[in-house]
């Protein structure tokens, strides 16, 4: 099974998460922590900040790692990296997502996740005091 390997920002404000919507493929319209793919020879940590500025049209401070997943999609395996982060510059601008939200931690189920992503929200849930 092929593996694809991404890292995944959990940009913070205050108490709340910033959340995004897919807005293409076969899970168009769940909800994901953004980021994506990493390009070879990149670090995670310069892999998140390209890829958010790339999607959001935001700098960000990528911060303490948070958990790695690993999950397995009907034709993939996944390992997903993810971290919180703090916007240092730029205004949100969504580039490829439908939608986004700040959700406070208790609000983090009232949408549905990528199956991936669903794996991050007992963490986090679990970590709120310490958001």
């Amino acid at each position: 099974m092929k593996t694809i390997e991404v890292v995944a920002g959990i940009i913070k404000q205050g108490e709340k998460i910033f959340c995004t919507a897919r807005g293409y493929g076969e899970y168009k319209g769940y909800w994901e922590f953004p980021g994506g793919k990493m390009e070879p020879g990149e670090t995670r940590e310069q892999a998140l900040a390209r890829e958010l500025k790339e999607e959001l049209a935001i700098d960000v401070s990528v911060e303490e790692h948070v958990i790695t997943i690993d999950y397995d999609y009907p034709t993939f395996h996944l390992t997903m990296h993810c971290f919180y982060c703090t916007i240092t510059n730029g205004s949100i601008t969504l580039l490829e997502h439908e939608d986004a939200r700040w959700l406070l931690p208790s609000e983090l189920h009232s949408v549905k996740w990528l199956p991936a992503d669903e794996a991050i929200l007992e963490r986090l849930c679990n970590a709120s005091d310490s958001l």
